[in-house]
C-alpha cells in the first residue's frame, strides 16, 4: 500500500488534480448519461443543445485548468492497483 506524501511544495498541486480527476470521471458520467437520454428520445431539441452547450463549456474549462496547473489526461487517471485506471479510454 502507498502512503500518501504530503510535499508541502506539491500539496496544492496534488490537491487540484485530486478534484479535477473528480470532475472529469462526473463530466464523463454526465455526457453518457446525456446521449443515453438524448438517443432515447427523453430531451426536447432544447435540451439537447443546452446540455450539448454545457458540457463543451466544462470541457473548455476543465483544459484551461488542466493547463494552468500543468496536467494533462494522463495525470488525471488514477491507478487503482488490481481495478485498473479510474477513468476509461474514450
Amino acid at each position: 500500500m502507498q502512503r500518501l506524501r504530503a510535499d508541502p511544495e506539491t500539496v496544492e498541486r496534488d490537491l487540484v488534480k485530486l478534484v479535477l480527476t473528480l470532475v472529469e470521471l462526473i463530466r464523463q458520467l454526465m455526457e453518457r448519461q446525456a446521449l443515453r437520454r438524448a438517443e432515447g428520445g427523453d430531451l426536447t431539441d432544447r435540451q439537447v443543445e443546452d446540455l450539448g452547450l454545457a458540457l463543451m463549456r466544462l470541457d473548455e474549462a476543465m483544459t484551461r485548468l488542466k493547463d494552468h496547473f500543468d496536467l494533462d489526461d494522463h495525470d488525471l487517471n488514477l491507478d487503482l492497483g488490481p481495478l485498473g485506471p479510474l477513468l476509461p479510454d474514450d
